[in-house]
Parts: C-alpha cells; sequence; structure tokens
C-alpha cells in the first residue's frame, strides 16, 4: 500500500509539472494604477490608438465621420496635426513600425499604409479579420481583434504566429488597445477597467492593473465612454479612455 501511494504521489507529481501547474500556483499579480501626473485630452476623441514614436503623441481616433489620425501636444492636448480617414471609415489601433504608419479599420477589411509625417495614404492593404488594437515589439507587429488572440505579424501584415491569451487558465477575450512595455503586451480589455500584462511568448496574463477611479466623476459626462489607449515614452506609461477629458501618467503598485 505503501508502494503504490508513494508512485501515485511520484505521477502526480510529474503529471503538475509537466501541465504547468507549478507556474499558475505563481498566479496572476495584482497592481493598482497611480497618477503620477494628469493632461488635458480632447473629449471629442473616440481614443482607439494611442503610442508614442521619437517622443511625440499620436493617436487613433474611430467612430463613423469621425475617424481620423492625429499628432498631439502631450502638455495641452490639443491637435498639432489631424487628417481624417473619411466617413465611411471606422478606425482602429495604430502604430509606426520603420518608416511606415499603420492603421486598422473596424469592419473594414483594411488596413491604412501611411506616411508617418503627412498621414497620407500610401496603400489600402485587405485585412481578414477585425482590427482591434495594434502595437509592435519594434520588429513585428502585434494585434487584437476583440478575441482571446494576439496576432504577430510581419511588415507586410503577414501572421507569423497567433497566441492564445489565458487568465488564471481561461480564455481571455476582449483584448483591445495593446502597447509593448519592457518585453510584455499590456492590453486593454474593452469595457473594463483592467489593463492585462501578458507575456508575448505563451499568452499568460502574469498581471492586472486595475486603473477604476482614475477618471473622476467631475470630469465625466454623458459621453465619456470607457478605459482605451496605453502609451509608454522613457520609461513612463501613460493612459486614457474614449471621450475622455484626461490623460494620465501612471505608475503601477503591487496590492
Amino acid at each position: 500500500m505503501t508502494r503504490i501511494k508513494y508512485i501515485f504521489g511520484l505521477l502526480l507529481a510529474l503529471a503538475l509539472t509537466s501541465c504547468g501547474c507549478s507556474s499558475a500556483k505563481k498566479g496572476v499579480v495584482q497592481y493598482r494604477a497611480e497618477v503620477v501626473a494628469e493632461y488635458p485630452h480632447d473629449p471629442s476623441s473616440y481614443t482607439q490608438g494611442l503610442f508614442f514614436h521619437e517622443g511625440e503623441l499620436y493617436e487613433s481616433v474611430g467612430q463613423y465621420n469621425e475617424s481620423a489620425m492625429r499628432k498631439m501636444d502631450l502638455a495641452t492636448g490639443r491637435s498639432l496635426r489631424t487628417v481624417s480617414l473619411g466617413a465611411g471609415v471606422f478606425a482602429e489601433g495604430s502604430v509606426i513600425l520603420d518608416s511606415t504608419l499603420y492603421i486598422l479599420t473596424w469592419q473594414n477589411g483594411q488596413v491604412f499604409l501611411c506616411d508617418p509625417v503627412s498621414f497620407a495614404v500610401r496603400e489600402r492593404v485587405a485585412y481578414p479579420r477585425e482590427g482591434w488594437g495594434l502595437t509592435t515589439d519594434g520588429e513585428q507587429l502585434i494585434a487584437s481583434d476583440g478575441t482571446d488572440v494576439l496576432y504577430f505579424m510581419d511588415r507586410d501584415l503577414k501572421v507569423r504566429r497567433e497566441v492564445h491569451v489565458t487568465r488564471d487558465g481561461k480564455k481571455q477575450p476582449l483584448l483591445n488597445e495593446l502597447e509593448y512595455i519592457d518585453g510584455k503586451v499590456w492590453a486593454n480589455v474593452y469595457t473594463y477597467d483592467d489593463i492585462l500584462i501578458i507575456n508575448p511568448d505563451d499568452g499568460v496574463v502574469e498581471g492586472v492593473v486595475d486603473c477604476a477611479g482614475l477618471l473622476k466623476p467631475r470630469d465625466r459626462d454623458l459621453r465619456t465612454d470607457v478605459l482605451n489607449g496605453i502609451a509608454v515614452h522613457d520609461g513612463k506609461v501613460y493612459v486614457t479612455g474614449k471621450y475622455w477629458k484626461k490623460l494620465f501618467e501612471i505608475q503601477i503598485k503591487e496590492k
């Protein structure tokens, strides 16, 4: 009987190791977002993509009849350059990789490849899925489509790898705006105040940043929508939301 118990225990230990349960026991680290600084943000912006490039802040704006690409002044929240993307376009995530500005569309089935300075559209490339979030690790594009999948694409938008994102072992859908920070993918979860910190190798959510309460009631009105927009510059993380009046520099603290 003792031998049977020993063998059973050994087999159980091996099974736990092989299935990765030991890492699962570590759990998801819970963080809270603390405001370091706040800046004005255009409340007419239905924020889709938010990123810095060469020290400048860029924002893609969604909604039909409102979709546009903007270069923003962080200090004032004013647009330094705005280019409309057309009444029939619903713009989504955006990013600059090398000398190309990529702008996803939601259900238009296209990605706009633009000049990063003028925002002039050089080419429209067919896209086989919904466009949601977009970022880059400097070598490839990383996109979301509102499901639990992250798509790793080359500069020609060809998918080289797909990763299914899991949180506590369960699929995590509604991945939206993305940012690549210190080797991890940060992702907004659509309609939630959480930002996920995702391991890009296996899709495991390693951390959750609670951003509830960042935007105070006095800064809200009937049009104020959900948290969306993550950007990083010089190690500083910035977040905002759709039709928000504020953009925040945050730091995260473990709960």
